[in-house]
């Protein structure tokens, strides 16, 4: 009877090592189409990839069949899942499942433990079986390695392979040991010898200015002025939600690839900052959907801009309320007004020794080489290296406008001459360069009107309606006062929408910060707006002035027109209009 039940049991294991050997090989086949490993992993290979260090034995456990990811000898024996991949193997899985079916148990294996993966070091066919019986886990002996890299239960070969060079560079580095709550583990593994040249650039920094310096003191020094400054911009602006199958030092080098492509775009250096808000705004893919949406259904002078208080509030995060316009981009025409434009350019950026950044835009790519061009970039190095100033020179092929607007998000503050202002035609007014400009750049802009200067120690006047855009221009004239005391002069224009309440509160806020102005509260009567400005603009000798963008949206302004529009015809002198 005993040999009768072992016969039948037998014939169905048989049975079942068909099953299984056939699964296996559908594994195999779909593994191969879809470019993926269905492969056990290497103990030895992957403890000597990861960096195997000390052992720790256990004891008996249960242990999830999913977690058993490879083995010590036979590896190439079985599938991912452990299905056989050998006919010559059924003899050896027949006779264990024969032996369990009669024992109505299994004896427990024995495993080797990396991270939350396992391994089999005795019981490979008893993994097989107990897969193919339907069992969640195992019981085992189980006995824990230490590696430098740690493992996952879903990594693959070539993730080991990945994780290996990881290894490399710790060994090199020593960055876990130094600093023991780093994470530069990364998908991109061949970036690992790029944060290993910095790190080598680094140290022969401190090299010239110590004579032996230990690399260790270069490593924790690239990595703690370098790379950790990099990875807060990172983690502020939530990038990872952007990539979300990326690490964080995935992104730090996939920055300096996107500067470097950005700086080749552009034609001028691009600050880490700088790429990082463009990474961001770039990973963001419902945002630049609905973007060319309504791209494709707005003209182009129709265009809302940027919401009012953006730019302040990317200065203050950035701590730089005490440089706000270390960049500056200034559109040159070539022709002679771009020496008034940089004589006054010029006036402004020494100060605080700004990078000029000189862009000509072209209407055919044929003119980008011209020796007109050349020209142009020729007078404008003179002039910044005249002046002590770092300048960089860049070709645009379009419009004006656009080629300013795209330009402006790498920038501080963009500088237009003006030769011809909007005229008071609503047509006319709404296709103006200036207009477009002003409505939509994401930077301030500062107005030149040809035979205008910028007096350093004038005075400014600040129209002042407590509207948010008012508000900006109140953030930047208390900047310019804090930085050159000069005369201040703050007037509110009596309408319905604005009383005495807004010329308090700009007082109140400007008297907080130590600054001294004068404040003017004027009746509009039958007079605009403008009037009332330009008015005021000659009774205190203003030589700038400092107002917040357009009120209106653009259908408004196409219809109702804009005081700004009046003061850039009547008054010459610079306008810094602020969004």
């Amino acid at each position: 009877m005993q040999t009768q039940t072992t016969g039948l049991l037998r014939e169905t294991a048989v049975r079942d090592f068909d099953r299984a050997r056939k699964r296996a090989a559908m594994r195999q086949f779909f593994a191969r189409v879809r470019g993926r490993s269905d492969d056990l992993l290497s103990y030895d290979d992957v403890h000597d990839q990861l960096g195997g260090e000390s052992s720790i034995k256990h004891g008996l456990q249960e242990i999830p069949l999913d977690a058993i990811v490879g083995s010590v000898g036979r590896y190439q024996d079985f599938t991912r899942e452990f299905l056989p991949k050998r006919d010559s193997d059924e003899e050896r899985w027949v006779g264990v499942k024969t032996a369990i079916d009669q024992m109505k148990g299994m004896p427990p294996i024995e495993l080797y433990q990396i991270n939350d993966a396992y391994f089999v070091a005795d019981g490979n066919h008893r993994v097989s079986i107990a897969r193919q019986l339907g069992a969640s886990s195992i019981t085992a002996y189980v006995t824990e390695v230490k590696t430098r890299v740690p493992l996952s239960m879903d990594d693959d070969p070539r993730e080991v392979i990945r994780k290996s060079r990881f290894r490399r560079f710790l060994e090199q580095t020593n960055i876990d040991h130094l600093r023991s709550t780093s994470d530069l583990s990364m998908t991109f593994v061949g970036q690992y010898q790029m944060m290993l040249d910095q790190i080598e650039l680094y140290h022969r920094k401190l090299q010239e200015e110590e004579t032996e310096v230990p690399y260790d003191e270069a490593v924790t020094g690239w990595y703690d002025t370098v790379y950790l400054p990099i990875v807060k911009l990172i983690r502020q602006q939530g990038l990872l939600r952007n990539f979300p199958s990326r690490t964080e030092a995935d992104i730090y080098a996939f920055l300096y690839d996107h500067q470097e492509d950005l700086e080749e775009q552009l034609g001028w250096d691009v600050d880490v900052e700088a790429a990082v808000e463009n990474l961001a705004e770039r990973g963001s893919r419902s945002k630049r959907a609905a973007r060319r949406i309504w791209q494709a259904i707005t003209p182009l002078p129709l265009e809302e801009g940027p919401e009012p208080g953006k730019w302040r509030k990317k200065q203050v995060a950035k701590h730089r309320e005490n440089h706000l316009f270390a960049d500056i981009l200034v559109a040159l025409t070539g022709d002679d007004t771009d020496i008034n434009l940089l004589n006054r350019v010029i006036k402004l950026a020494k100060h605080d020794h700004d990078r000029l950044l000189g862009l000509h835009v072209v209407k055919k790519k044929s003119e980008i080489d011209s020796e007109h061009v050349q020209k142009i970039k020729e007078r404008f190095d003179a002039y910044c290296a005249e002046a002590g100033l770092v300048g960089e020179f860049a070709v645009e092929v379009g419009s004006v406008d656009a080629a300013l607007i795209k330009r402006a998000a790498w920038v501080d503050l963009v500088v237009v001459g003006m030769t011809h202002p909007p005229d008071g035609r609503p047509l006319t007014r709404l296709g103006h360069g200036l207009t477009i400009l002003t409505q939509r750049c994401p930077r301030p802009v500062l107005i030149i009107p040809d035979g205008a200067d910028i007096e350093p120690c004038g005075s400014i006047l600040l129209p002042y309606d407590g509207s948010r855009k008012a508000d900006e221009a109140l953030f930047v004239a208390a900047y310019f006062m804090s930085r050159r005391p000069r005369k201040l002069t703050v007037v509110t224009v009596h309408t319905d929408q604005t009383d005495r309440d807004d010329l308090e509160a700009a007082k109140e806020y400007l008297e907080k910060r130590g600054i001294k102005a004068t404040y003017i509260f004027k009746e509009k009567g039958d007079r605009s707006i403008a009037d009332c400005v330009l008015e005021t603009a000659v009774d205190t000798d203003a030589d700038m002035l400092i107002v917040g963008g357009y009120g209106f949206r653009p259908m408004l302004h196409l219809v109702l027109g804009s005081a700004i529009d009046q003061i850039l015809r009547e008054l010459k002198r610079p306008i810094f209009i602020c969004r």
